[in-house]
């Protein structure tokens, strides 16, 4: 087992319905769980079950990244070379971490490395993570499988998502945690984008495997003026407009001047429907401005960002 200097991070929140498989997957792996504030038994039973794993209690749900910031924190204090980052609903199928880790070992060009992610029941390829491996992302990867060609080692692809990563130290020490301008979704995202801003690969190893037992979730239908519809377009902006792999596009001035003005018509013309719309996303566009711009200075700046190292 490949597992000396190699610590699992799970961040938790009401996960009674998958923690004990998870766990049972990491047998002899050190494991620190971060607890958003469960509501269910989840924190009880891994302290009555599971001894030997660190929990970390918070007081309030802080999201997955910054959670995960806590989590790396503490296991970089206690020396790790290597920090797999795994979901609640997550679990890993024999030797899949010490494949990852023996890879990333003789190949440290790759911050990031990901198992293949099956479903629940390991039937097919989980659906979204099927996405990430298409044409775009790696023109090799199904044409491999489909041809009965010997698999690579590896297949790069530009971003996987964070359901299971194996983060080498050196990546840390220069990309630094997750940036806290994403709560929920998107955190994952915006650190590929900066692991390939300083020159690190990420991969996809075919030979390791986990199983990603996601619930199946309807989409949900949203209104214009609605809360989930704003909520998705703040992400997607501060997405684009944080890539510091891109220039920043000072067009964003215009833009917020843009729906302000939108917003003055409507409301003189009590249309007030478009009027709440217009005002929503102004304020948006507005305060993303002044909150990416600090994000895109703090991230070209290589080192331990947002982790702290305090109180642990």
């Amino acid at each position: 087992m490949s597992n000396i200097n190699c610590f699992v991070i799970i961040v938790t929140f009401n996960s009674m319905k998958w923690i004990n498989k998870c766990l049972v997957s990491l047998n002899g792996y050190k494991v620190i769980i971060v607890d958003n504030n469960s509501q269910d038994n989840t924190k009880e039973f891994i302290s009555s079950n599971y001894s030997k794993v660190t929990l970390l209690e918070q007081v309030e749900n802080l999201g997955f990244g910054q959670a995960n910031n806590i989590g790396i924190s503490f296991a970089l204090k206690a020396g790790a070379e290597h920090i797999f980052l795994l979901n609640q609903d997550a679990y890993l199928k024999e030797g899949c971490l010490d494949i990852l880790i023996d890879f990333q070992n003789e190949n440290n060009e790759y911050g990031i490395l990901s198992p293949i992610h099956l479903n629940g029941t390991g039937t097919r390829l989980d659906a979204n993570f099927s996405n990430y491996l298409n044409y775009s992302g790696n023109k090799d990867f199904f044409s491999d499988y489909v041809l009965n060609k010997t698999l690579k080692q590896v297949y790069q692809v530009p971003f996987v998502n964070a359901a299971g990563w194996l983060l080498s130290r050196k990546c840390i020490e220069k990309v630094g945690g997750f940036d806290p301008i994403f709560f929920h979704y998107g955190e994952d995202d915006n650190y590929c984008q900066r692991v390939n801003y300083y020159g690190f690969k990420i991969g996809v190893v075919p030979n390791a495997v986990l199983f990603h037992d996601r619930e199946n979730r309807s989409a949900k239908e949203v209104a214009n003026a609605d809360r989930d519809y704003f909520q998705a377009m703040e992400r997607q902006l501060k997405l684009t407009y944080a890539d510091i792999n891109k220039i920043w596009d000072p067009n964003i001035d215009n833009i917020i001047r843009k729906r302000r003005n939108a917003w003055i018509k409507s409301t003189i013309k009590l249309d007030l429907k478009r009027a709440t719309f217009f005002k929503n996303e102004y304020l948006i566009f507005k305060s993303l401005k002044s909150e990416v711009l600090l994000s895109r200075e703090i991230n070209k700046s290589p080192g331990l960002n947002y982790l702290n190292f305090e109180n642990l």
